[in-house]
């Protein structure tokens, strides 16, 4: 308790002092004339082609005949679905706007995120991703600091999340710890060309499970009396991760604090920069969180298993990650590397990831409406890892996937087919230690991106 009472006592005096900067810059840039609104949007449209191997893995769980598939001799976990299939998986809407000197406007909504749909395949088709006001200059854009701050409010990504993915598909620990949205404050400042920190209050995203691949499958949901053997999307192979908040269900009982401290050289001749940061995460679990469209609650309801019976191996309901991130750029290359060590109710989790990509310009061999046609190529890897140290507890929590170590390689390369369209082509493989036997599950994928402007 008393190291909680330090924590929050030094959450205190670094908000306090980031507040303080913010004031003062605040009140530097109205000095200026106000400039017009400015505002930016963009439409994005992903259609891809995915073909997923069929794996399965028996649940240890006892479950009720009722819940075994016709034909099937217990329940399994098993590929989301299997096989190939085509399908437009992202239809969405963003606005930016700059409303005055340092106040922006972000939207980001979502009218058709299949890959998203989490905890279960009947989600919300309409979500809206990010909705956020912004006072000030947020140290995590690229380019040379200044001395500045900023505050933010709203639904927006966690300042630990890889800006943006070379790839479709997301490393281990990009889908395990920062996926998804949260909801609260978010103040920061950069001090001269090179230190920034960052601070945070937040919901929290709830702990729940998701496939580590493309679709994240259904956990928790009554099977269809009508087919029972074939349920339109299975479990999926899943691994314990932060899932997402409603707008309609905020809730600060149990909040998120963070905290990051970054250190980065750039230059603004020559694209290039090194860009450190370490960051820490903290906050209750709750006793459950009500999730949509499934029977199980998210937290520690989940942990404990089926009717708080069969748990995991949880003491106390903490929940922390201390994580440092890297990212590299020059010229056309970019790299990023991220290192996360956790503690989910007692149970440590660690892991890494890191990619590369290199964008090739190519030269104009051919145009259409003014614009060169296949003006790029960026080939680009990502290898990732999870270790969790889940010994004991139940052996008949029905996901066994949660305790497995697990390696992901993803690897493909994006082409620019003209101005806002590109093509990614991307396979990722899965290995893991169950059952005692060494086992993989593939996925390969292509997406065709269209972002209109």
């Amino acid at each position: 308790m008393q190291q909680r009472g330090r924590a929050r006592a030094r959450a205190t005096a670094t908000l306090s002092t980031v507040m303080a900067l913010l004031l003062a810059a605040t009140v530097a840039s109205a000095q200026a004339p106000p400039p017009a609104p400015r505002f930016e949007w963009m439409v994005e449209l992903k259609a891809d082609w995915r073909d997923s191997e069929d794996f399965r893995f028996p649940s240890p769980f006892l479950f009720g005949p009722g819940d075994i598939p016709v034909g099937e001799e217990a329940v399994f976990l098993r590929t989301v679905e299997p096989g190939s299939h085509a399908e437009i998986n992202v239809v969405s809407f963003t606005l930016k706007a700059r409303l005055a000197s340092q106040l922006h406007f972000g939207l980001d909504v979502d009218l058709v995120d299949l890959h998203e749909r989490n905890p279960t395949s009947d989600d919300n088709e309409i979500d809206i991703d990010e909705i956020w006001l912004l006072l000030g200059r947020e140290p995590l854009e690229r380019g040379p600091l200044e001395t500045s701050a900023f505050a933010k409010v709203g639904k927006f990504a966690k300042f630990d999340r890889q800006d943006e993915r070379a790839l479709e598909s997301y490393g281990l620990m990009s889908t395990v710890f920062n996926r998804l949205e949260d909801f609260g404050l978010e103040v920061g400042a950069s001090f001269g060309q090179h230190v920034y920190a960052i601070a945070s209050f937040t919901q929290g995203n709830p702990v729940f499970l998701r496939d580590p691949n493309a679709l994240a499958g259904d956990n928790g949901t009554p099977r269809s009396l009508e087919s029972p053997s074939n349920p339109e999307v299975w479990s999926g192979v899943p691994v314990l991760y932060d899932a997402e908040i409603e707008l309609d269900d905020l809730d600060f009982s149990e909040p998120e604090l963070g905290f990051g401290l970054g250190l980065r050289w750039a230059s603004e001749l020559r694209p290039v920069y090194v860009d450190l940061l370490a960051w820490r995460f903290e906050r209750k679990l709750q006793d459950t969180v009500e999730l949509e469209g499934t029977r199980y609650g998210g937290d520690l309801d989940l942990l404990r298993g089926p009717l708080n019976m069969f748990p995991l191996p949880i003491d106390g309901d903490d929940k922390e990650e201390v994580g440092v991130n890297l990212r590299l750029g020059a010229g056309g290359f970019e790299a990023f590397a991220q290192v996360v060590d956790s503690e989910l109710a007692g149970m440590d989790r660690t892991g890494y990831e890191v990619e590369a990509a290199w964008t090739f310009e190519l030269p104009l061999v051919a145009s259409a409406g003014g614009k060169q046609l296949f003006p790029r190529v960026a080939p680009a890897v990502r290898y990732s890892e999870l270790d969790p140290d889940i010994v004991g507890g139940s052996s008949l929590y029905p996901s066994p996937s949660v305790r497995w170590e697990w390696e992901k390689l993803d690897y493909g390369i994006r082409l620019g087919i003209w101005d806002g369209l590109d093509l990614t082509a991307e396979r990722s493989e899965n290995r893991f230690i169950a059952g005692g036997i060494e086992r993989e599950m593939a996925e390969t994928m292509v997406t065709v991106r269209w972002r209109w402007r």
